[in-house]
């Protein structure tokens, strides 16, 4: 296997096969892992996204999830997903001839022509105090497979959208660097940048939304996101609304 060459600040934990790298980083963060400790599995038995979601995860596709540490706000943690979406987003666009065609759908996923190429997943724990003690970062990228998904966001790989067959390896070494830079953005600068980044790369913006959630489904246009990632839906009934959960459905087919 070829060891990735990755920033000074990752310490890299590669293993063959487990149940999900996001369950190995957890353990070790709470064993007392140093930030930047990055769990790198060549293949997952148990991989999971958003809502306990199955996340396919065979040989070939990149498994990784790094331990931060930023002694903030569970809220404000939040941010950070943004900031990997991004991340994610400069990998894939390093490799897809049309670098517009990849964009952040919110709150967490990644597209390449509209279909879903990345799920992202943060799990974290609070200190006494309430702010995060430790924040696992959880990111699954499609290179050469992915799962049989219709819906509105059928699923595709990098190796389909046209992108050749990435090593993982080398997208390991193209997402940690691509991360680092996001990380400082938000450590120096605050949600902002992000924020600023993110809305540029925004997938359906400016149009008709419908939120899905457990007890009711919500309609709107989609206008941004606020200082804490909520989505924001402009209602023709109610004015401005913010959701912070939900699965989100635009009427351009999305």
């Amino acid at each position: 296997m070829t060891t990735p060459s990755l920033p000074e600040e990752y310490r890299l934990v590669e293993l063959d096969q487990c149940g999900s790298s996001n369950d190995e980083a957890k353990r070790l963060a709470s064993l007392g892992a140093l930030e930047g400790t990055l769990v790198w599995a060549h293949r997952q038995t148990a991989g999971k996204g958003r809502r306990g979601r199955e996340w396919t995860s065979e040989r070939g596709n990149l498994f990784t999830s790094i331990i931060l540490r930023p002694d903030c706000a569970p809220l404000q943690a939040v941010q950070l997903t943004f900031a990997a979406a991004l991340a994610v987003r400069d990998t894939v666009a390093l490799h897809i001839a049309d670098g517009d065609a990849v964009a952040c759908k919110w709150p967490n996923d990644v597209l390449v022509n509209g279909r879903k190429i990345s799920g992202i997943l943060l799990e974290s724990s609070t200190a006494g105090k309430g702010n995060v003690e430790w924040l696992v970062l959880g990111v699954g990228i499609n290179l050469r497979h992915h799962p049989d998904v219709g819906g509105r966001h059928p699923s595709t790989s990098l190796y389909d959208e046209g992108g050749g067959e990435i090593a993982e390896a080398v997208a390991l070494e193209e997402f940690s660097r691509a991360f680092s830079r996001r990380w400082r953005e938000w450590r120096d600068g605050g949600f902002q940048p992000i924020h600023n980044a993110w809305l540029e790369h925004a997938y359906g913006l400016g149009e008709m939304a419908s939120i899905k959630l457990e007890s009711a489904e919500h309609e709107g246009r989609f206008i941004g996101i606020d200082e804490s990632g909520a989505l924001r839906l402009k209602a023709n009934d109610c004015g401005e609304r913010l959701f912070s959960a939900g699965d989100v459905t635009f009427s351009a087919g999305a």
